[in-house]
C-alpha cells in the first residue's frame, strides 16, 4: 500500500499546465452543480485505458479505451512499467474522447471516479494522479473505486438485478465467489489460492507458442485456447479438476498448469520437435485444460449457490447467478455454469462481453451507485491511497469450508 504523495512524485503527476491546457478545451465553470448525477470514470488498474461517462439512469453517454494488449503479446506477457507508460502516453486523450463523445462539460460532472484498488501498483498511479489533478481542477467529489465491486456491480446497468445475489469473478487476475447484498457489502465465500484462471490459459498458450500459430496470432492466450479448443478432442488427455476432496469454494490453477506442461514437454519428445513450435496435438491439449478449467469452476460455484440457499442467503426459487470478468466471455466456461444453474434453479446472467473486459463503463456506474447510496464520496482527497492487493468484503470462507457441503455429480455435456 502505497501513500499518494510518493505515489504522484514517483509515478505519474501530470503537470497542472497540461491538465490546465486539456480543460481549456471545454467550457466550463468549476463547481457547478447539477440535479442530475453524472459521472466520470477512469480505469487504468492493469493494461487498459480506460474512461466513460454514465448517468444516473445507465445511459452511457461516451466512453473511450485504448488497450495494450497488442504491444504485451509481442513481449509474451504484461511488463508494468510499459504499460504505466502506455497509460501516461493515453489517459489524456482517452479522458478527453469520452468527454467530448458524452457531449458533457467537465462542469456539468457530478463526481469522478477512479479504479484505486487492487491492480498493478505502477498502472494505478497513473489513474489516480491524473484523476485527483481533474478532482482539484474541477472541485468535484472524488470516489475511489474498488475494481471487483464494478466489475460486480456491472450487471446492475444492464439488467434489473436486485440484491442479494451471486457473484463469480473470473479473469486474468482474479477469481472469487462472493455474495452480494448491497452495493459495497460483500461475502467473500471463495477466491484462487494462487493463480487466476485467465494467468493459467494465457501460459499455457504461450506455452504452447499459439502466437505462431495462424488462426490464433492476434489473439490473447485466453481467446487462442478458446478458438483452438473446438477444434481439439478433450478425451486425449485425461486431467482431473483440481482440489476435488476440498469441500470449500476455494480455486487452485497452478497444480493444473504443471500438469499440462508436463503434458506438453511429453508430447515434445514424442514427436520429436523443440520448444517453440507447434504441436500437432495443441487443439486437444487446448480442448482437454478448458473443460478441466470449467469443471472446476463450475464445480465451485455449485457448492457457493449451495450453501447460499442452505444459510438463506439466497432465494429458493429465483436466485442469480453474475458471471463478469474477462474469462466470463468464454463461452464454454458459460455453458458449464448453465448446467448448475439449471440444476439448482437458478438464474444465470452475464454483462455483455465488452463490459466482461476492463472498460471506463463499469467505474462509472459503480461511482453511480455509491452516489446514490452516499458511500465513500470524498470532498477531501488529501492521503488518498492505492492498494494493488486488497481483498473484497467480509471473508466467510472458513464458514463455508466447515460447512463441508457435498456437490451433486452433474453431468458435464458441453
Amino acid at each position: 500500500m502505497l501513500i499518494l504523495n510518493k505515489t504522484v512524485q514517483v509515478f505519474f503527476k501530470p503537470s497542472k499546465r497540461k491538465v490546465d491546457g486539456f480543460l481549456r478545451s471545454f467550457n466550463f465553470h468549476p463547481g457547478t452543480l447539477f440535479l442530475h448525477k453524472i459521472v466520470l470514470g477512469i480505469e487504468t488498474s492493469c493494461d487498459d485505458t480506460a474512461a466513460a461517462v454514465v448517468d444516473e439512469t445507465g445511459n452511457v453517454l461516451g466512453e473511450a479505451i485504448h488497450s495494450q494488449t497488442e504491444v504485451h503479446l509481442k513481449t509474451g506477457g504484461i511488463i508494468p512499467p510499459v504499460a504505466q507508460q502506455l497509460h501516461r502516453e493515453n489517459i489524456q486523450r482517452i479522458v478527453q474522447e469520452a468527454l467530448c463523445a458524452s457531449g458533457i462539460c467537465p462542469s456539468e460532472l457530478s463526481a469522478i471516479a477512479t479504479t484505486i484498488k487492487p491492480g498493478l501498483a505502477l498502472s494505478l498511479g497513473v489513474g489516480l494522479s491524473f484523476s485527483l489533478q481533474l478532482v482539484d481542477q474541477l472541485k468535484k467529489p472524488f470516489i475511489p473505486i474498488h475494481h471487483m465491486e464494478a466489475h460486480a456491480l456491472t450487471i446492475r446497468l444492464t439488467n434489473k438485478v436486485e440484491f442479494p445475489f451471486l457473484v463469480l469473478l473470473i479473469s486474468g487476475g482474479h477469481c472469487l465467489l462472493a455474495l452480494v447484498r448491497g452495493v459495497s457489502d460483500f461475502l467473500l465465500l471463495g477466491k484462487s489460492l494462487d493463480i487466476a484462471p485467465g494467468d493459467m490459459l494465457d501460459k499455457v498458450a504461450r506455452r504452447l507458442s499459439l502466437i505462431k500459430h495462424p488462426e490464433c496470432s492476434t489473439m490473447s492466450g485466453g481467446k487462442a485456447i478458446e478458438h483452438l479448443a473446438k477444434q481439439g478432442n478433450r478425451f486425449h488427455f485425461d486431467m482431473n479438476p483440481p482440489m476435488q476432496r476440498a469441500k470449500n469454494c476455494d480455486f487452485s490453477f497452478t497444480g493444473l498448469q504443471h500438469v499440462i506442461d508436463k503434458i506438453i514437454m511429453q508430447k515434445e519428445k514424442e514427436e520429436g520437435i523443440e520448444k517453440g513450435q507447434i504441436l500437432s496435438s495443441a487443439a486437444d491439449i487446448a480442448a482437454a485444460v478448458q473443460h478441466t478449467t470449467a469443471c472446476h469452476i463450475a464445480k465451485r460455484t455449485h457448492r457457493a449457490i449451495l450453501f447460499c440457499k442452505q444459510r438463506d442467503l439466497l432465494s429458493q426459487s429465483n436466485a442469480v447467478l453474475v458471471v463478469s470478468g474477462g474469462v466470463a466471455s468464454n463461452l464454454y466456461i458459460r455453458r458449464a455454469l448453465e448446467i448448475v444453474t439449471n440444476a439448482t434453479q437458478c438464474t444465470l446472467l452475464c454483462p455483455p462481453p465488452r463490459l466482461c473486459t476492463d472498460n471506463g463503463i463499469m467505474i462509472a456506474w459503480n461511482g453511480i451507485e455509491r452516489l446514490r447510496a452516499g458511500l465513500g464520496i470524498l470532498d477531501n482527497i488529501e492521503g488518498i491511497r492505492y492498494e494493488p492487493k486488497c481483498p473484497l468484503g467480509v471473508d466467510i470462507s472458513k464458514e463455508v469450508a466447515e460447512a463441508a457441503i457435498k456437490v451433486p455429480r452433474l453431468k458435464m455435456k458441453i
